[in-house]
């Protein structure tokens, strides 16, 4: 086993951070290595080839710095390159190497969840246009009505600590009424894109009590450890000492300061070039 082998959690942006909160919290025992591609950020706009080429980009930068196994936490890297890179790459990269995402563990999960079967998605343009969750939902909750709405003004007004603003708000309201016009008694939202569970609270506070609102970050901790627990020999390789690095292609000064206000603890970033 490689001395130092952490799993690799990578994102667009900074979004990934609360998935990564979640799996320390959930598997503090483990190495892990994030990396942000906040420099090219943000995915959710791009078309799928660049989306691709960029998190090729990130999944080989994670695999040559010792990680076994990375995780996509972000929604469109999943939409838009994970299959293509689990199908056609790795086989030519390493074989024993594994990429996974966020997007199917999510669509498992959240057809246990609804009650009167009707699920809503937000997230960006990129992964509603996509339409992986629609996809995915119908293999594992077929009889689940999903209705999406894209929200591509989010990421940046939560990046840029905007949404207790007014003009924020009203963004975030109009965004969450759109949803639940297409379905009044959609019973369940998820939260479709990482960089949301920052904002939870006050979408919890517009739907109100009776609309159960769910972040990836829990179940993908939970389905993370599920994966190690039936892959032994990659549980095995991968190190554990507890450490976390952080990367990212953005100057790492604006890194640290935006991703403590995600993570509520003060950061030292790398900055790296892929």
């Amino acid at each position: 086993m490689n001395k130092y082998a952490p799993i690799g959690i990578f994102d667009s942006g900074y979004g990934g951070l609360t998935v990564l909160a979640e799996i320390k919290k959930h598997l503090p025992q483990y190495d892990y290595l994030y990396l942000g591609d906040n420099a090219r950020a943000p995915y959710g706009t791009r078309s799928f080839d660049v989306v691709y080429d960029y998190t090729l980009d990130a999944v080989n930068e994670l695999f040559s710095r010792g990680c076994e196994l990375v995780i996509l936490a972000c929604n469109t890297a999943s939409a838009k390159a994970l299959r293509t890179i689990q199908q056609q790459d790795l086989p030519k990269i390493d074989v024993n190497k594994r990429v996974l995402g966020v997007i199917r563990p999510s669509a498992e999960e959240i057809g246990t969840i609804t009650k009167t079967g009707n699920v809503g998605i937000l997230a960006t343009e990129g992964t509603v246009r996509s339409e992986s969750y629609v996809l995915e939902l119908d293999k594992h909750a077929p009889n689940v009505n999903v209705f999406q709405q894209a929200c591509p003004m989010w990421v940046p007004i939560i990046e840029n600590q905007k949404y207790q603003t007014a003009a924020g708000k009203l963004f975030i309201q109009e965004d969450i009424k759109e949803l639940m016009r297409q379905n009044p008694q959609i019973d369940t939202i998820l939260l479709g894109c990482t960089h949301y569970p920052i904002i939870q609270p006050y979408i919890e506070s517009i739907v109100g009590p009776d609309v159960r609102v769910v972040a990836q970050g829990p179940i993908v901790a939970q389905k993370l450890d599920e994966y190690l627990k039936r892959h032994i020999d990659m549980e095995q390789r991968c190190s554990k000492s507890g450490a976390i690095t952080y990367l990212t292609t953005e100057n790492k000064d604006v890194f640290n300061k935006k991703a403590g206000h995600f993570l509520g603890e003060q950061i030292s970033a790398i900055h790296v070039k892929i």
